[in-house]
């Protein structure tokens, strides 16, 4: 047992005041003989004997009576963690970990929880004294930097410049950062407080692996404040895909959005609505039933080229922040094409082909194979080939690939089954297994088997779906290919006549046969000029599903063929920060981790927007289910933590609650109803005595 005012215990000494009374008090009584009535004299030595009992037991009573109102005011505590005196005046280490991902921003009674959380953290830290330390670990980001201060008021009003995060985060991974923070801390006491809505996925005990004995040893208390208190009414947008590889302007994209029931009660008639650069393009009602997700098919119809921000959005709830799901599309005005040849006159029908589609939609280069390493690849959307040996350019050609280039490879017109299958290899697109058939010959007719009719090249081709048929055209010199990608149309005798290969970010179409009467009629066929434009626009078109990353997460943006020394990002709040490539370690790539904030981010070299990423909240930061008591508890024995928990509801007395935990559990309310009723048996037996002690003076 201790005592937290052991300043008072010097009053003990007024304990001794009842004893110097009652040695001044003692005195003989009068002797008194009696001749004739010898049994009076037995009879009053019987009552002096009891008097004098009651007048010790007085003496005693007096005593304990001053010695528990002494106590009671140096405040006695029973201390369950230290077996030494401990002291408030012991210096305290608090590290607050605060939950401040966005399902914190449910409001109740008292407002949002985090606002909650950070009046917390304020009521604690006014029981601190001078000489206290403190550090806060954010639950969306526990890697930023984190120090320790003794300057509450500096530490105060950064607190109160905090912001919810998009970002989700785990408490395991906070609670590992606190108990190395704590771990170097001096202080005596050592206190961690955990301030959070404690989702069950947040202390995921599979993620809970770390033996922190060594660090959380019995030195030091964790306190816990769980926030959540109500059931909450929360949809979220968890999805939305671009059902679509091939975005052309005024030609409907279909998207897939799936939205989640995270409440206790279903939903009826609910509307999600679809935005194209901030303005409405479309919506449709749903009905999600609890605890369940629904998947709503939408069209829309951009009407613009560029970047297009696509926005699918709910109505309101107690949870605003994933209410929103975020995407881009990419149409451009004009779609680079490089057409390289061995001889000009292979690609004439291609040229046509696309020429078809009016003058605004391509941007056409001719140039001839040789001047293929001269060129800038990166200029170029997509790149037509016709050539047998391009190994002079090969390096360019695979760097223009993996980063994201289309690539349309015929074979050329004169026939070269060792240089061709040598193109194929230094590529990665397999091999041709032999030359068949002649030239302007007329021996075999080889005709297509099978068309992938499914895959993107061939959406808005045929009037419906009922009606995608084509006269196919017939071969009379082509590559036996092996099949090295997604086989599009194959010919009867198996082999493939289209493949798609993706190499890293980019995708290849390889024909096997040269686009020129002399080895086929393919190029005066219907379906010719189509598949042509229609393979030009799919490998131009970007995945986009590799720019879109989650709240916190960090990105990567392709910068080759910038030329610009700085760029600069507007995020989506329309803020902007400007990066200058030079402090970045390559100037291909910028690595960029400020994305707290759902939305799109807009990348601008100078004045050219060059990319748009999107940003969206983590799924699992939207479930409503929650951790009780028991599951803290539970992940704190898988962590091995060794010290003193202690649970605090909001609604208690926080900081009696803590000074208990810190100290034990105060006595002085015992000790003052002790002292209380020795004083009222004290006075029942003074009164008493003094009536008996009169009795034998009158006989006197």
């Amino acid at each position: 047992m201790i005592f937290l005012n052991p300043a008072v215990l010097l009053g003990l000494l007024a304990a001794t005041i009842p004893i110097i009374i009652h040695l001044f008090n003692l005195r003989k009584l009068k002797k008194i003989e009696f001749s004739t009535l010898a049994f009076l004299k037995e009879l009053q030595k019987n009552k002096i004997r009891k008097i004098k009992l009651k007048q010790w037991i007085l003496l005693a009573l007096r005593v304990l009576i001053i010695l528990f109102v002494v106590l009671a005011f140096a405040r006695p505590t029973l201390q369950s963690i230290q077996i030494g005196g401990t002291t408030s005046a012991a210096k305290t280490t608090a590290i607050f970990i605060l939950d401040d991902t966005f399902s914190m921003s449910v409001v109740d009674q008292k407002g949002s929880y985090f606002n909650q959380g950070k009046e917390i953290i304020k009521q604690i830290i006014l029981q601190l004294q001078e000489g206290d330390e403190v550090g806060l670990i954010l639950v969306s980001n526990p890697t930023n930097e984190n120090k320790l201060t003794t300057n509450f008021s500096e530490f105060i009003k950064n607190l109160d410049m905090l912001n919810l995060s998009y970002s989700t985060g785990d408490l395991n991974f906070s609670i590992i950062k606190a108990a190395q923070l704590i771990s170097e801390s001096k202080n005596f006491n050592k206190e961690i407080y955990v301030i959070s809505d404690f989702q069950k996925n947040k202390i995921n005990d599979e993620k809970a692996q770390n033996d922190l004995s060594e660090l959380l040893n019995d030195k030091v208390r964790l306190y816990s404040f769980d926030l959540a208190d109500k059931d909450i009414f929360n949809l979220s947008i968890d999805d939305l895909e671009i059902n679509n590889q091939i975005f052309e302007i005024d030609k409907p994209i279909s998207f897939s959005i799936t939205i989640t029931n995270n409440s206790k009660q279903d939903v009826n008639s609910g509307v999600v609505s679809l935005f194209m650069n901030n303005e409405r393009s479309a919506q449709k009602s749903f009905d999600v039933a609890s605890g369940q997700s629904a998947i709503v098919d939408i069209e829309a119809t951009p009407k613009t080229t560029g970047f297009i921000d696509v926005v699918a959005e709910i109505e309101t709830d107690e949870i605003e922040q994933d209410n929103k799901r975020f995407a881009s599309i990419f149409i451009p005005e004009k779609i680079s094409v490089g057409l390289f040849a061995e001889n000009q006159n292979d690609l004439i029908f291609v040229d046509l082909a696309l020429q078809t589609a009016g003058e605004g939609k391509y941007l056409i280069e001719r140039k001839n194979i040789n001047l293929l390493t001269s060129q800038q690849l990166s200029k170029y959307q997509t790149i037509i080939i016709s050539a047998n040996n391009v190994s002079n350019g090969i390096e360019q050609l695979k760097d223009f690939v993996n980063n994201g280039g289309g690539l349309i490879l015929f074979p050329s017109s004169n026939p070269d089954a060792v240089s061709f299958n040598r193109t194929l290899t230094q590529l990665g697109l397999g091999n041709a297994q032999a030359f068949v058939g002649k030239v302007n010959g007329s021996d075999i007719k080889i005709n297509f088997d099978k068309t992938d009719f499914g895959h993107p090249v061939f959406q808005n081709i045929f009037k419906s779906d009922d009606k995608k048929k084509y006269e196919s055209p017939e071969l009379n010199a082509y590559y036996k290919l092996t099949q090295s990608g997604k086989q599009i149309i194959s010919l009867v005798d198996g082999s493939s006549f289209l493949d798609e290969i993706k190499i890293d970010n980019g995708k290849v179409f390889l024909f096997n046969s040269s686009p020129v009467l002399s080895w086929s009629d393919f190029p005066i066929k219907s379906i010719f000029a189509p598949l042509i434009n229609k393979s030009v626009v799919y490998l131009s078109a970007k995945d986009r599903e590799q720019n879109v990353f989650l709240a916190g997460e960090e990105i990567s943006v392709n910068l080759k063929g910038s030329t610009q020394s700085q760029i600069k990002i507007v995020k989506p709040d329309k803020s902007e920060e400007f990066i200058n490539l030079d402090q970045n370690q390559s100037r291909d790539y910028l690595t960029y981790r400020n994305t707290q904030t759902a939305g799109n981010y807009k990348i601008y070299s100078g004045e050219n927007l060059i990319e748009d990423i999107s940003v969206n909240t983590d799924p699992t930061e939207s479930k409503t289910i929650y951790a009780d008591k028991d599951d803290f508890e539970n992940y704190l024995s898988q962590i091995n933590f060794k010290g003193v928990y202690t649970s605090i509801d909001k609604d208690e007395n926080i900081s009696q609650k803590i000074m208990q935990a810190r100290f034990g559990s105060e006595l002085w309310r015992y000790f003052l109803l002790v002292a209380i009723i020795l004083a009222l048996v004290e006075m029942t037996i003074a009164r008493n005595t003094k009536k008996e002690l009169e009795g034998i003076n009158n006989q006197a």
